[in-house]
């Protein structure tokens, strides 16, 4: 109660003392007019979420109860069906923790337990903290308005109160709330439940009775090279792209429940997350083959194609990874990471495909993430070394330059190189230190032959695209120049990256290395990863044609295919090579089509720097099984 003890009580009878009541006097009642301007029902929402205010559970502490129920006959009237009350401020805390209201009304002077107190605890509550408080008092001292305001208030009325004012206050609080739980909720660029809502879900079905649980599965989306697109075109494209992407899943997972037999809890839901990826919870899973075909669609549905400035079509694929529970784990944070780790291995095997998860992936996550650590750690510990691996004419067999091949001998006795080598440093970060740690070994590698007086080759290095942009390969290559390295002694082998849109500058900056001598050559074309465009796209000297196109096996004969390849190379002014060349017939078959140069067994290994140098940099001859038969690729 107020200490105030002057003032009328409600409905116009006045007296000398007695405490002072919520409403004017007169005024406890509102005119039909003005309840309709403030009845929640009565109004058009911007937002379906707002509906629902009238559903909300308001709760009053007033140690007065004549308050309490003029306040509760007028909410009843507004069209608030559900109220909760108490004038024993002691017991108030314990009574919001088991009803939890949508909205405190609270008095601030009352015995044993005041106001105040009740704020403080509130905010050191986490789950009462976020209950949108209107402190209703007599009291007119700012500074306790202040302090009110400061312990997390967010509305403060000094009684009498104004009906309508008070109305107003509630509806606008309560439609803040909403808003407010709402963009906690939500994605706001796609209007999607975000991760919040999704984990909320997945615990709840996790947590159905006995009776009424089943197999289900977790299904991440993720959209294949979103981060070129933005790099690219700009993140307002990207932000489009994700738009369509958006409605397109949902289009799919509406008309998914719509089939789907059971109750509205056994339908998928769509959410999205931060970045790239969408994520579908699928509660109830019949069987392997009809999530599988659901799991088809859904890639069908996140595969687009958009025109950049009317143009240029663009195809934008995702990659989707599946966790199945019981099967795959039954606690929420195991299954989620086991459905990420399955979407990032769809990505790692070639984009627009899905996996579902495996202990054996698991095992492969676990040992790339051990290696990876180890990796960091070996380029201090001298445990990596580079070899290289020659280049030849095709038609002589000399050498035309080489390739620098990054081994690694683990503590373990493994030894890795090559490929297995990149795709260990598939971050940014590491492999931005690999090829730093490859340019200052070629540098100092260089000198070293250079002194000798030795013939230097052109030494690729391999950079991945999918992990660095062009600017960054750009001043990694820069950082090497001025270090000390020859340009001329170098080729940038680029691999991946086939969606990659280079920036007038990045042309500028290719454009200056390319006059210093650097030669760039495209990785890979026409394997996975590689694009046709890329050639128009990047600064290209030379293309090292897939192995691919020189394996022999099942399925059609591939030597059309590299023929026209060497063709349309050279019809480009591009210089050919051929790669994993391990047959005479294979090399015969090359020198027919005149491509200009090969690598592969048929030629040796890798070797390090003193071997290769000793073999093929003091003596020019041809490589001794290079001897010339006729044949197709792959054929003995």
């Amino acid at each position: 109660m107020d200490p105030d003890t002057t003032g009328s009580t409600t409905g116009g009878t006045t007296g000398s003392s007695g405490p002072h009541t919520v409403f004017m006097p007169g005024d406890d009642r509102l005119p039909d007019r003005r309840m309709g301007a403030v009845t929640p029902k009565q109004m058009v929402w911007a937002h379906e979420s707002l509906a629902g205010l009238t559903q909300a559970t308001i709760m009053m502490v007033d140690d007065e109860q004549l308050n309490i129920e003029m306040t509760e006959a007028f909410l009843e009237d507004a069209g608030y069906r559900h109220f909760v009350s108490t004038t024993k401020a002691e017991e108030a805390v314990e009574l919001m923790r088991s009803k939890r209201p949508s909205l405190l009304l609270l008095d601030l002077s009352m015995p044993k337990v005041n106001g105040m107190q009740i704020l403080d605890i509130m905010r050191n509550d986490a789950a009462l903290r976020h209950v949108p408080v209107i402190v209703l008092t007599v009291t007119h001292d700012p500074q306790v308005k202040l302090q009110a305001l400061s312990l997390g208030a967010m509305e403060f009325l000094s009684k009498p109160v104004d009906p309508s004012e008070l109305a107003l206050r509630i509806r606008n609080t309560l439609a803040a709330t909403v808003y407010r739980d709402y963009l906690a909720q939500h994605d706001p660029l796609t209007a999607l439940p975000n991760k919040v809502r999704y984990k909320d879900a997945v615990k709840a079905t996790l947590a159905r009775p006995p009776k009424r649980r089943h197999k289900g599965a977790l299904i991440h989306i993720g959209v294949d090279q979103l981060a070129s697109v933005n790099d690219a075109m700009g993140r307002a494209v990207g932000d489009q792209l994700m738009q369509r992407i958006s409605k397109r899943l949902a289009s799919c997972v509406e008309a998914e429940g719509a089939a789907a037999a059971g109750n509205g809890q056994d339908k998928p839901t769509l959410y999205r997350f931060d970045g790239d990826e969408f994520a579908v919870l699928l509660p109830r899973l019949e069987d392997v083959e009809t999530t599988a075909g659901f799991i088809n669609r859904l890639l069908d549905a996140a595969s687009t194609s958009f025109n950049r400035g009317g143009t240029r079509e663009i195809f934008v694929t995702c990659s989707i990874g599946v966790a199945v529970f019981p099967d795959d784990g039954c606690e929420i944070d195991m299954l989620v990471t086991n459905a990420g780790l399955a979407m990032r291995h769809a990505k790692s095997s070639g984009r627009h495909t899905y996996e579902f998860f495996s202990e054996e992936l698991n095992e492969k996550a676990v040992r790339t993430l051990t290696r990876g650590a180890d990796l960091r750690m070996a380029f201090t510990r001298n445990q990596v070394e580079l070899l290289y691996q020659p280049r030849v004419h095709t038609a002589t067999g000399r050498l035309t330059g080489a390739q620098a091949i990054v081994r690694w001998a683990h503590p373990s006795g493994e030894v890795f190189d090559g490929d297995a080598v990149l795709d260990m440093a598939a971050t940014a970060e590491m492999s931005m230190t690999l090829i730093e740690w490859m340019l200052q070994h070629l540098r100092d590698q260089t000198k070293a032959w250079r002194a000798d007086a030795l013939r230097l080759p052109r030494v690729g290095v391999t950079v991945c695209l999918d992990q660095l942009s062009l600017a960054q390969v750009c001043e990694i290559l820069r950082k090497g120049i001025r270090a000390g390295l020859q340009p001329q002694s170098l080729a940038v082998e680029f691999r991946g990256g086939a969606d990659i849109e280079p920036t007038a500058q990045d042309i500028e900056s290719f454009a200056g290395l390319k006059k210093m001598g650097l030669h760039f050559v495209l990785d890979q074309f026409g394997g996975p990863g590689s694009s046709l465009l890329q050639l128009g796209r990047l600064p290209i000297d030379e293309i090292k044609i897939h192995p691919l196109f020189f394996q022999s096996g099942a399925g059609r004969d591939k030597a059309p295919l590299a023929a026209a390849t060497v063709a349309m190379a050279h019809s480009m002014g591009l210089r050919s090579i051929a790669t994993g060349i391990d047959d005479a017939r294979q090399l015969a078959w090359l020198q027919a089509q005149h491509c200009d140069e090969y690598q592969g067994p048929l030629i040796g290994s890798a070797v390090d720097a003193e071997k290769f140098a000793r073999k093929w940099m003091t003596v020019q001859g041809p490589a001794s099984s290079a001897a010339p038969l006729s044949g197709l690729p792959g054929k003995r």
